[in-house]
């Protein structure tokens, strides 16, 4: 599993690290991507760079690269490898795919590229630039259990790979890129006619290299960019302001309606989507049925949005990390708990009320009308709540919510992530309000779930207020009149008075959710009378 943080450009390297640059040539961008990358598989990036000459265009038509875009990309590449060699890059890794691969002129390019930097561009074959795919996707998704189809759609080719338990059974690479189909199909407009062309194309040469046999309804993962704007699309649509569209669930219906509306605008429409990378918006038509044909052959209910690609594929590969293969729930887990550790938290704390939350949740759910989802949002908010400590303690809440909603956490969806980072900010200081900026642009129900869960952990904290973890169980009893929590002291701990002073100061958010009091008492059983509020 590899997490992605932001490394200053100065910053330092830790002993086992590697700076390595990794620079991949494709036929709608090149994009490059400078990162130290540990022994153990985390990626720390320094810099990136992107530009966008469009080597594919025009391929399909004349079959070689165009040479005003050739000449863009030689000054691309250098201007990376000039960018990689300032920061200190021990190792610079250059891939070409479709565009070059295919081109009759792709060698000139290649010795261009040789000549100005010094260093060997790799053309990658299909089933070449599949794996690294996929070895980006064993990374950051859970393919530890069960069968997983990892596509990949690039600006010429579309890469496909089949997986049972994290083991490779299929590769397939086919012509079937959002630039080369966008010219043979779509060119000079977007027509429905043009569209159901281009699907039957798919359609027919799908039918041909993927057997479907023991795949139907398989798990799919779509990387590229393609799929980070189709997130991008549906995430703009909740309301969501993600920091990245990665784990985005998008169901196989949702996009056939984002095609079917995408076809219908004409360029200058598409490009204002909200979302929508303008600069993407004249191939994201083609780049969605491609998706919606590899959908509909393997009879996918939905597709999960990769984040990642080649370029960290090509790290891993270059700093000789193999991904471990993550079984459901380890992925997420273990990146939670290393951003924790990156902002040095309060480890025994922060896992009590982590523990106290769970005991409160497992009994008042049911009531609440929360679910699964909702526990592990609210197991993660309360190992996390603390993370603002990091830059300080004034307003720590709100700095934990800041570092929450920008951090690198994998496994979970980023709607899941944006509802860990509000339920953290809300454990203390005021309520949720509408008026609040962030929280009033989220839909109600979710507003109304971090409220619930936020009241939880609010709650748990406060039985935590001493910070040494002396409360153990808690007896919590359901009344039409109140809502009864006794506190039993921990194994070596000589009194929770303070815990019980802390919970019943914290009560307030939790009897305005419950509609009822809520009453703590200690071992001997009295029921602790305190003003409540948060004003700590």
């Amino acid at each position: 599993m590899t997490t992605r943080t932001q490394t200053p450009p100065g910053g330092q390297l830790a002993s086992t690290d590697q700076r390595i640059a990794a620079i991949d040539i494709g036929s709608n961008s090149i994009r490059q991507i400078v990162a130290d990358v540990s022994t153990t598989g985390q990626i720390r990036v320094v810099d990136e760079m992107k530009a966008m000459p469009r080597l594919g265009e025009g391929l399909e038509r004349t079959g070689a690269l165009g040479q005003t875009a050739l000449d863009a990309a030689v000054v691309s590449v250098q201007r990376m490898v000039d960018l990689a060699q300032q920061l200190g890059a021990s190792r610079i890794e250059i891939v070409a795919t479709s565009a070059v691969r295919d081109a009759s002129n792709g060698a000139e390019f290649t010795s261009r590229v040789r000549a100005l930097t010094n260093i060997d561009v790799r053309v990658l074959s299909g089933e070449q630039e599949a794996l690294l795919c996929y070895r980006s996707a064993l990374a950051h998704f859970e393919l530890g259990a069960g069968r997983a189809l990892v596509m990949d759609i690039g600006g010429g080719s579309l890469e496909i790979v089949l997986a049972k338990d994290g083991l490779i059974e299929r590769v397939a690479s086919l012509p079937f890129g959002a630039v080369r189909l966008t010219e043979r199909f779509l060119s000079p407009t977007v027509r429905p006619r043009g569209v159901r062309d281009l699907r039957e194309h798919v359609r027919d040469g799908l039918r041909r290299a993927a057997p479907v046999k023991d795949w139907r309804g398989v798990r799919t993962i779509g990387s590229g960019g393609t799929f980070t704007n189709l997130a991008g699309i549906m995430l703009a649509r909740q309301g969501l302001t993600a920091r990245s569209p990665h784990g985005t669930k998008i169901s196989r219906v949702e996009l056939e309606h984002v095609l079917d509306w995408m076809q219908r605008l004409d360029p200058e429409e598409r490009a204002q989507v909200p979302g929508l990378n303008p600069a993407r918006a004249d191939i994201i038509v083609a780049g969605l049925a491609t998706a919606a044909e590899v959908l509909a052959r393997f009879d996918g209910r939905d597709l999960v949005s990769s984040g990642y690609g080649i370029r960290e594929g090509l790290l891993l590969e270059s700093a000789r990390v193999m991904p471990v293969v993550a079984d459901p729930g380890e992925t997420r887990e273990r990146s939670v708990r290393e951003f924790a550790e990156r902002c040095h938290y309060e480890e025994m704390h922060s896992k009590q009320v982590q523990r106290l939350s769970m005991q409160l949740f497992d009994a008042l759910a049911p009531r609440m009308g929360l679910g699964a989802v909702d526990r592990r949002i609210l197991s993660d908010a309360a190992l996390l709540h603390d993370v603002g400590y990091h830059i300080n303690y004034e307003n720590h809440h709100k700095h934990s919510f800041h570092l929450i909603s920008h951090a690198e956490l994998l496994g979970m969806t980023p709607a899941e992530q944006i509802a860990i980072a509000h339920v953290a900010r809300y454990h203390r200081g005021a309520a949720p309000k509408r008026k609040h900026r962030g929280f009033s642009q989220l839909d109600r129900v979710l507003r109304e779930r971090i409220v619930k869960l936020s009241a939880l952990l609010r709650f748990a904290d406060g039985l935590d207020r001493g910070h040494v973890g002396a409360v153990g169980r808690l007896k919590i009893r359901w009344s039409t009149e109140a809502l009864r929590v006794g506190v039993a002291e921990a194994e070596g701990a000589t009194n929770v008075r303070l815990e019980c002073w802390g919970g019943a100061r914290k009560r307030g958010l939790l009897e305005f959710v419950l509609e009822r009091p809520v009453e703590v008492s200690g071992p001997d059983g009295q029921v602790i009378t305190v003003e409540e509020g948060d004003g700590e």
